[in-house]
């Protein structure tokens, strides 16, 4: 294994991830205060889970997004 192609990959594929994932969420957030399913002052739970199936990873990560 090259330790090297290794990191280089993984930073890329967490930089989409992490870029990726904002979008997403400011999307669905501001749908959801535009159409009245949420007040635009909440705290949200969130979660993430990331699943690499060959060596059997699934790790989940819970926080909070404050939309005020």
């Amino acid at each position: 294994m090259n330790e090297d192609v290794l990191n280089t990959s993984m930073r890329k594929f967490l930089k989409t991830v992490g870029v990726t994932s904002q979008r997403e969420i400011e999307s669905a957030i501001r749908e959801a205060v535009a159409d009245g399913r949420l007040k635009g002052n909440e705290t949200l739970p969130a979660q993430m889970v990331l699943t690499i199936g060959k060596v059997g990873l699934n790790y989940k990560i819970d926080g909070m997004i404050e939309l005020e």
